[in-house]
Formats: structure tokens, sequence, C-alpha cells
């Protein structure tokens, strides 16, 4: 008997998945379970997350969620990034489910799990369906690079570590300390 036909797995399968148990990713047609973060990574995430909803509050420009949050992004490609920025512009995308396009910021923060693919096809993903700009958090290394998808998804703007600055172009005024950031973990 003939091996079964290859057939990458779509949105529409995605959400038929139960909405409880392991949190999966659908990366080019393949789904990917991704373990629970660790410590250190929810500890970043948390601080990220108040920083950017104090921000928000003060300046109403824009939304941000923390994953798990779906966001489709096209047929065969839905993640959940650990943090998306949405400005007013693109709330459009938001539904009761996630967002159906691109937020204009995603940043993911590694664990050896995730890294292969939030450094390899989930930034060429980003950047080809709209993400204007990209942050990589590497807790191991405690270094934090800022990318323009615009501009380059292969080099980075910015290449920060303890002592500077976080900030963004699409954030005015938003300054979070890379110092405070990891030792938020």
């Amino acid at each position: 008997m003939p091996a079964a036909a290859y057939r990458p797995l779509t949105a529409h399968d995605y959400r038929e998945l139960p909405e409880y148990g392991p949190r999966y990713q659908l990366i080019e047609g393949d789904l990917h379970m991704a373990p629970a973060p660790n410590r250190f990574h929810q500890g970043i995430l948390i601080f990220l997350a108040g920083e950017f909803t104090i921000y928000l509050k003060q300046n109403q420009i824009g939304k941000v969620y923390a994953g798990p949050f779906d966001v489709y992004l096209s047929d065969l490609n839905v993640y959940q990034p650990d943090l998306s920025y949405f400005s007013k512009e693109r709330y459009c995308y938001l539904t009761d489910e996630g967002a159906n396009g691109a937020p204009d910021l995603v940043v993911e923060i590694l664990s050896p799990s995730t890294s292969k693919y939030d450094l390899g096809v989930k930034r060429d993903v980003y950047a080809r369906t709209g993400v204007l700009e990209y942050w990589i958090i590497d807790p191991m290394a405690r270094v934090v690079k800022v990318y323009n998808l615009e501009e380059n998804a292969d080099t980075p703007i910015a290449t920060l570590r303890s002592g500077r600055k976080l900030a963004s172009a699409l954030l005015p005024g938003l300054s979070i300390g890379v110092t405070e950031l990891f030792n938020a973990s």
C-alpha cells in the first residue's frame, strides 16, 4: 500500500485543535508543540508586558497581548508570539480568537525548544507578512536583538546588553532598561 501523501496543516485545521492542553504553533504547515516556558522566560515576559501596559495606558496608541495569543499570519502559519503589539491602525486584525494579520511589533523570548524557529523561519514569515519590528530576547546570553523587518530581516539594527535601553520607533518615548529586563527573571 503506498504511503499517504503529505498534506500540510492549515489555519482551518489549527482552529479545530482543543482550546485547552498543550500549546501549539503552526509553522509552514507543520504543527509544533511548545513546552511550558521556564521561570526566566516568564519573569521577562511579565516585566515586559507590564512596561508596555503602562506605556500604552499613558499614550493610547495601541494594544499589547502576551502569549499564548494566536496570530494568524497565513493559511500555513499561526504563531503565538510571546508579546504582540498592535497599533490602532491594525485593530481591524483583532478578533475574539486572537488576530488575523500581523502585529506591528513582535517579541520572542528564546528557549532551547523554540530558538531554531524564532531565529529562522518565524523571523522570515514575520517579515513577509508585515511585522515591522521584531525583538529577540536571549535570556541565557543576556542580549536583546532588534530587527527592522521592513529594511532587513537578516541583520539586527541594534544588539543590546545590560546598561543599555531598549526603545522602538513605533513607540515614541518607550524606554526599557535591559539590566532591569534580565533582572526581572
